[in-house]
């Protein structure tokens, strides 16, 4: 059966039910030298904020959202809904409210040490990246769950089960040739009016998504080492 055929359904208060995982053992050799070329590419990765409009594979995006939602989760709950959004009007929309808000911040609702910190990225208020990338992919976070008779059912570690599934969707979309960027408007309230999303979701992130422009630039950034984020004990 097709994953894509699957219906999930609440397992909240079934038995343990186990299931055989005998995946096949890869061999050092390919386990080492597969480990080495994501290690390349994934560091070839970058946060881009000039997008062409060009069109991408839809299904690359669908795809990479499906990789996602393979991420583990609190009591396998499943916490997320990504809202795929492609109608430029909804875009404008979005980039009009998120611009609202940033104005603020920027204007002084950040604080003084925010501000430096950001300033080596060379970001402000203008977020032309809403409207410029061909896709949005705004991520939810579901905070609990209706049983079929209305009852709240709360969701477990939320914020760090759909932290990890944000970031095996960017590495998903980076290694399918797509470029992205995590912004995070505050607040973000607006998306779930404009997105007309459930009271149990919050808006967790927004996700242009598309290439980079023929003229785009990023910051010149340096990456910590292996040795300064890896302690060995």
């Amino acid at each position: 059966m097709s994953p894509d055929t699957q219906q999930w359904t609440p397992i909240h208060g079934q038995p343990y039910r186990p299931a055989p995982y005998r995946p096949e053992r890869m061999p050092a050799p390919e386990s080492l030298a597969r480990a080495a070329e994501l290690r390349v590419r994934m560091d070839e990765r970058r946060t881009v904020r000039h997008f062409s409009p060009d069109p991408v594979p839809e299904q690359v995006v669908r795809d990479a959202v499906a990789c996602a939602a393979t991420a583990p989760s609190g009591a396998h709950q499943q916490p997320w809904t990504f809202v795929l959004v492609k109608d430029p009007a909804v875009r404008e929309q979005i980039r009009a409210a998120a611009e609202q808000e940033e104005q603020l911040s920027y204007d002084g609702r950040l604080g003084d040490e925010w501000l430096a910190a950001l300033r080596p990225i060379g970001t402000d208020a203008v977020k032309t990246h809403l409207t410029d990338a061909p896709a949005l992919i705004v991520v939810f976070q579901q905070r609990y769950w209706l049983g079929e008779d209305g009852t709240k059912h709360k969701h477990y570690y939320v914020d760090e089960s759909v932290g990890i599934a944000v970031g095996m969707l960017l590495s998903a979309l980076h290694l399918s040739g797509l470029a992205a960027l995590i912004h995070t408007p505050s607040p973000m309230r607006f998306l779930s009016h404009v997105l007309d999303r459930p009271e149990n979701e919050k808006a967790f992130a927004v996700i242009p998504v598309g290439y980079p422009a023929d003229d785009c630039e990023v910051p010149d950034l340096v990456r910590k080492s292996l040795d300064q984020v890896l302690v060995e004990v």
